[in-house]
Formats: structure tokens, C-alpha cells, sequence
């Protein structure tokens, strides 16, 4: 401390000793004592023994206290105001790892109470349920859109050590699995979560797999035990039955009460292995070992598995640390572009943003680098430290990354008037930037002008995305129908991917074939809803692989694979059923493009909202498709057209005819809704005109003079058509994405 600093000290000090002597409320002597104790505390001034006639103050040596020699940390507090460093946790402390589920089966519920038994909200006077759900479309809807991280800090109660516990809260729903794969990638276990009163679900298998694939380590939770219908014994043994879990690692809680949450951080630490850098690995080094100095002392490397746009920071990047130490102040290049950025501040989650001098081998955290760029930010990108690598001559190895996504269902967004596409367009990359899942081409329809023709996951996705757009970027923008990609085989050899309607010919004359794709469905269903499950399966064109009842009397379990050929299956399969009862496993090969529209809804109203579904990426298949032009007033309107199949197409037209009657206001002339195939009309509705009574005048007279008006009304009426415009509303296209591909209306 300067000599000038210990000066103000010491008037202050005096102000407050000169004041509180002549002040009898012993309140106000209490604060004047607490102030004083503040300045000793923060200066290092011995305020004890100070008066207003005082002479020097007594300054003692400051020396800054040494954590490992007076530890004064509290895990019950949390990571900040536990007073805690990352220097605290060596690697072997560091725990990485997920929480993975069927939607709606507890998952940021239990992140919540995790967060308040080890401290992490708990200095929170109120804090929303669902905490990770930060998104206003997550509060709107009840569901994870978008994966969060937070670390936690648990001291065990057998070694007594503390351990750094980095838990990401993923999405459950299908059309986010691509979120759920980048977070696994920084993990090294998952916590599978399985409801105790519906038991395993579709998207449950999906994830468990997904896990699996990665080498991740399982800790299997069993939810709700708290609930009326809860059967956890039952639950376990169906996880035995399907993954081979023993039912004795089963965890019982109830994260809505708290009930059994103090075994899961134990289990986390036992069960999942702590980051290994892949330089000890490689050279055979003991990673239960203290090898923090030899892995921080690696080159950097760090994987980039998230980032978001902050308007106020710039672009935000979430990395998992591989090798080495990732500082304040470091150089750092990207793998892929090479591109090199100053590191401005690193922090943790904790569980809002908290800055760190540096994040260590093992750790997650964020970065800002001043990327500008939204485009920059390349999510699955390798960060490393390009001073380092020249100092050991040697070339860094790029880290696996993330499978590119591949995009099920196509849409096109437009904005609402033309002057509105520079807003759209700067929308569009920042939210990208945190959805990389989205692929965006930049296209121009003759209706609505130009646009983007945007890739998702799925009619979840692709809603979700139309309303972060309009929520958090205050985008007014137009969704086209969906559609699926398709591939001609031209009679040339030629081969032609369309991912739009506008693409595909009106005459088939030069193609030999037509190939759709299609995806590997999984269903599973009680068994008394069985047969209208499958009813609507091959109403979708559907191909059946597999049928398997799940059922809790192991004697009275069956499987059978069949096909749709055979109608007989839907009554044979009842009667089955009804004597089982239990839940059954459906596996089905649907067309990707019987999924859009009102499947998803159908399937949950024939099994009274009890299905789950789930589906991955099958091979294509040959099918007869044609395009479905809609006309307004004798105009194609490129934004309606679809590709359907042959002998769906009549029922498809009359359906949205019906629709756009409904949606489209009346106007001063008649106008005409057509569909068309192959330039051939096969459905029609008419919006009949707003028309005045020119008769009303006409008290008698001839018919001629009656006639002579009607016909002069007609005529105004025809030029009225040929000049006007219909404008179709915002409102009209969501309403025609819920319309599907059904054949029967």
C-alpha cells in the first residue's frame, strides 16, 4: 500500500472514530464499528485503538493469504461465493457431464435442485423454475430448446475432497438432437433420466445410444418416484431388460421434491471418469493421477462447441479445454481458417458468467476474442495456441468436431415487406451462429421477393426457429410449407437434388426415377392404442420392421417383424394386445415428407397423448411424386407449391383449396382457388365477390332495364379481377404447414 493511500485511510478513519464519540444510539456506534472494521479488513490498518487524537495509524505488512495454507472455502456456498479458483481442482476433480431424457421427464427440474443442494442459487432470494430455461420460447412452450452449462462444486463426504462438477441440461425432443450431440462431445457421462410412471421412451433409447456411441458413462436416474403411478422397480427392470443396466445402479429420486438428490453427486463422481488430456493419453500417463502441472504445461487445444450472440459483447464462445491452459491475453488460431484472435476474458458458468484468470485441461467454459464476424465462429472448430506449437516445432491435430447435420425438412422464410430483408438477413446469422444445425441458402421467389431457404430437423425445429426469430431479433417474416429434399434420375445419367417445389418439373418426361427420402421410425405405444397407431402408420405410406411388447411379466413378452402388406396385422395385433396389455415398440419406415403437417398430432391424439416418437435418417427410396401448384386468380403462387405423391395428390389439393378459402379475405371481385397437376386442375374453391343490389332502384320497369345493370356490374367486376391483387396473409402459411400429406382429409 502507497503512502498516499494509507493517508486517506487515515482521515477517513478519523471522520468516523470523531463521529461516533459523541453518539450516544448505540445502533449508529454499531455501524460506525462496522465501518471501521471494513477499512482494517480492506487496507491492512489497525483501527482498533484509533481516537480522534490519534497520531500515525498502525499499518501492518500485507501479505495475500495462501489458499492451500488457510483454505477458507465452503462448497455449500457455490463456486463464487465459496470463495473457490479452478486452480482448486486438478483434472482428476473435474467432472464433465449431461443430463439426458424424454421430453418432459424431469430433466431441468432436477438441474434445478442440483443447483440449489450444492449452493449454486441458493444466495438467490427467488429464482424462476427451470432456471437453465432462459429462452422465451422455453418459458412459453415448457420444453429445452437450447442446452445450457453451469459448474458446481460438491465436496465429498468419504475423501473430503472437492470436485468441480460441469453439468450441461440438453433438450428432449427429437428435432434438437443435434444440441444434444455437441454437448456430449465436451462430456464424459451422461445422467440418463427416465420417468418413473411413464418409463422408457422413444427419445430415451435415442439418447442412451447417442451416449454410448461416445463412450460416455452411464448414471441411470429413475424420476418422480413421488408420483401416485410410480413403479421405479418396474422402471429398472425395463432398463435391464433394454440397455442391460443393473437395476441395483438405479438412482430413486424425486427432483421435484428433493427426495434422493444427495446420492446423485456421489454417483457422478464415481461413475464418470474425469477429463484426460490427449497427450496423456497417448503417452499411458495415469490419469487418477495429480497431473495438472503436466497437462496444463501441453500446447493448447480447445474445442468450440457452442457460441451466441451478445449484443453488448459481441459473439460469445463456449469451449471445452483439451490440452494445455486456455489464459486472459493468449494468442489463439483456429484449425479450420486459421485465423488468429487475442483471448479478452475467460470465465465459467456459476451460474451466470463469472471471469477467470485461465480454464485448465478438462475444463468448460466461455470466451470472448472479439470475433465481429458471426460467420467466424465455427461450431466443432479446434482453438489452439500457435505461439506454443512453434516453440516445439510441431503441427497442431485438429480435434474431431461434430458431424455436420443434415437437414429433414426445408422451409422458406421471407419478411413481410422488402425493406425488411437486411433486418432478416443479420437475424438470421446471429441466430444461426447459435443453432448451427440450421443451413441457410439465399433464394428469390417471384411472390414474396427475396429470402432464404432454410434447412431444420424437424416441424419443432423449424417453428422454434420462426419464433426466436421474431422474439429475440424482432424479425416479421413469412414460413413457406415445408418440404423435403428429393433426387431425380434424369434418362441421361444425370442425377438433380431439389430441396424446393419450384425446382421439380411439371413433366416427367426425362426422368427414369425418383427417389424420397425417409426416416427409421421408432414408436412406442400402449398396447391398447395399437391398432390405430399402426392404421395411421400406413395411411403415411409406412413400412414396418419391428413389433415388440414391453411388458412387465417377462413371460408374457413377444416380438414379431412384419410388413404393412398384410392388413390383417391391425386386427390380429389388437386382440395380442388387448390379452398383454402393457406398452409395445413400433419400428417403421415413414417418407420424410409424411412427417410434416399434422402426423406428429395425429399420433398423439390416437394414443391419447401416451406415444412417444423419435426417428433417425434411413436410406432413400423410389416413389411416385408430382407437383402441386396452387393458383390464385389463374397466378401460381411459387411460395405454395409442394411435392406430393401421385395418389395423394387430389385429397392434398382439396384440403388446402378448403384451407385458403378460409384464410383468404373477400374482395370486390371473385376470386378463383385452384390446384393444379402437371398444368391440369383437379380442385377448385371460389371466394365469391362483395356485391352491391343495383336492382334496389329498379321498382318496375322492363327486364331489359334490370338486365342492362346486372350485365354493366358484371363487366366491372371482370376488369375489377384482372387489375386487383390478392394479398394473402401472414397467417394463411402457418395455417398450411399443419395441412399434411393424408389420404384421407
Amino acid at each position: 500500500m502507497g503512502v498516499l493511500d494509507v493517508v486517506r485511510s487515515r482521515k477517513l478513519i478519523e471522520i468516523v472514530a470523531n463521529r461516533a464519540d459523541g453518539i450516544a444510539n448505540p445502533a449508529i456506534r454499531s455501524i460506525s464499528s462496522a465501518v471501521t472494521q471494513f477499512i482494517h479488513d480492506t487496507t491492512c490498518i489497525d483501527v482498533r485503538n484509533v481516537h480522534k487524537n490519534a497520531s500515525e495509524p498502525q499499518v501492518k505488512e500485507f501479505s495475500p493469504p495462501q489458499r492451500h495454507q488457510h483454505p477458507h472455502v465452503d462448497a455449500s456456498k457455490g463456486f463464487i461465493s465459496g470463495n473457490f479458483t479452478l486452480e482448486d481442482f486438478p483434472p482428476q476433480n473435474i467432472r464433465n457431464f449431461s443430463i439426458i431424457a424424454h421430453v418432459d421427464h424431469g430433466k431441468s427440474t432436477l438441474a434445478d435442485r442440483l443447483m440449489e443442494s450444492l449452493g449454486a442459487v441458493s444466495l438467490l432470494k427467488s429464482h424462476q423454475a427451470q432456471y437453465l430455461d432462459k429462452l422465451q420460447v422455453e418459458r412459453e412452450r415448457g420444453i429445452t430448446v437450447k442446452a445450457q452449462s453451469i459448474s458446481l462444486v460438491y465436496r465429498h463426504p468419504a475423501t473430503q475432497q472437492h470436485y468441480l462438477l460441469n453439468l450441461i441440461d440438453t433438450p428432449g425432443h427429437v428435432d434438437f438432437s443435434y444440441e444434444v450431440s455437441r454437448s456430449l462431445a465436451a462430456c464424459q457421462g451422461a445422467l440418463i433420466l427416465v420417468d418413473a410412471a411413464q418409463g422408457i421412451q422413444a427419445q430415451t433409447v435415442a439418447n442412451y445410444h447417442l451416449a454410448t456411441d461416445q463412450g460416455l458413462a452411464i448414471v441411470p436416474i429413475i424420476n418422480k418416484i413421488d408420483l401416485p403411478a410410480a413403479d421405479a422397480d418396474a422402471v429398472a427392470m425395463d432398463l435391464y431388460d433394454t440397455f442391460d443396466i443393473d437395476p441395483a445402479m438405479c438412482l430413486k429420486v424425486s427432483a421435484k421434491t428433493g427426495l434422493g438428490i444427495d446420492t446423485i453427486p456421489p454417483a457422478i463422481i464415481d461413475t464418470i471418469p474425469p477429463p484426460s488430456s490427449s497427450s496423456l493419453l497417448l503417452s499411458g500417463t495415469d490419469t487418477n493421477a495429480n497431473n495438472s502441472s503436466s497437462s496444463s504445461s501441453s500446447p493448447m487445444r480447445a474445442l468450440l462447441f457452442d457460441a451466441h450472440h451478445d449484443a453488448y459483447r459481441g459473439v460469445v464462445c463456449h469451449v471445452a479445454v483439451i490440452d494445455g491452459a486456455l489464459s486472459k491475453g493468449d494468442k489463439v488460431a483456429s484449425a479450420s481458417s486459421g485465423t488468429s484472435y487475442q483471448v479478452a476474458e475467460v470465465g465459467i458458468m456459476a451460474p451466470e458468467p463469472h471471469p477467470v484468470p485461465q480454464l485448465l485441461t478438462g475444463q468448460v467454459g466461455y470466451a470472448l476474442v472479439g470475433i465481429k464476424d458471426t460467420r467466424a465462429a465455427r461450431v466443432g472448430d479446434t482453438w489452439y495456441n500457435p505461439q506454443q506449437y512453434s516453440d516445439i516445432k510441431q503441427k497442431v491435430v485438429a480435434l474431431p468436431g461434430f458431424k455436420p447435420a443434415k437437414a429433414m425438412v426445408y422451409a422458406g422464410i421471407y419478411p413481410l415487406s422488402a425493406s425488411g430483408y437486411e433486418q432478416l438477413s443479420a437475424a438470421m446469422e446471429r441466430l444461426t451462429l447459435n443453432d448451427a444445425s440450421v443451413s441457410v441458402k439465399r433464394e428469390t421467389s417471384v411472390a414474396l421477393g427475396a429470402g432464404f431457404r432454410c434447412g431444420f430437423l424437424g416441424l419443432l425445429h423449424l417453428d422454434v426457429f420462426r419464433q426466436r426469430l421474431e422474439q429475440e431479433h424482432g424479425a416479421e417474416v413469412l414460413i413457406t410449407s415445408p418440404t423435403v429434399p428429393v433426387k431425380l434420375e434424369m434418362r441421361n445419367g444425370e442425377e438433380k437434388q431439389l430441396a424446393s417445389p419450384a425446382e421439380f418439373p411439371n413433366y416427367l418426361k426425362d426422368v427414369k426415377a425418383i427417389w424420397e427420402p425417409t426416416v427409421k421410425a421408432t414408436i412406442i405405444t400402449p398396447a391398447s392404442c395399437l391398432g390405430a397407431i399402426m392404421e395411421l402408420c400406413q395411411d403415411r405410406r409406412g413400412e414396418m420392421l419391428e413389433q415388440h411388447f414391453l411388458s412387465s411379466n417377462s413371460s408374457d413378452s413377444s416380438s414379431s417383424s412384419t410388413t404393412t402388406n398384410n392388413n390383417n396385422n391391425i386386427d390380429n395385433s389388437t386382440t395380442i394386445s388387448s390379452s398383454i396389455g402393457g406398452r409395445v415398440l413400433l419400428r417403421y419406415i415413414l417418407p420424410t415428407a409424411e412427417l410434416s403437417g399434422d402426423f406428429y398430432e395425429t399420433l398423439k391424439g390416437s394414443s391419447s397423448g401416451y406415444a412417444s416418437f423419435d426417428y433417425e435418417e434411413d436410406e432413400p427410396r423410389p416413389a411416385q411424386l408430382t407437383r402441386l401448384d396452387i393458383m390464385i386468380n389463374g397466378e401460381a403462387i411459387d411460395a405454395l407449391a409442394r411435392v406430393v405423391h401421385k395418389d395423394r395428390g387430389e385429397a392434398t389439393a382439396r384440403r388446402i383449396c378448403t384451407k385458403l378459402k378460409e384464410l383468404l379475405d373477400r374482395q370486390q371481385f371473385e376470386v378463383a382457388i385452384q390446384a393444379a397437376v402437371g398444368g391440369r386442375v383437379i380442385a377448385r374453391e371460389t371466394i365469391k365477390a362483395y356485391r352491391k343490389n343495383v336492382l334496389a332502384k329498379c321498382y318496375g320497369g322492363d327486364v331489359s332495364r334490370k338486365r342492362k345493370l346486372l350485365e354493366k356490374q358484371k363487366e366491372g367486376k371482370k376488369r375489377m379481377r384482372r387489375l386487383g391483387q390478392v394479398e394473402i396473409p401472414q397467417e394463411a402459411f402457418h395455417e398450411l404447414l399443419k395441412v399434411g400429406n393424408a389420404s384421407s382429409p
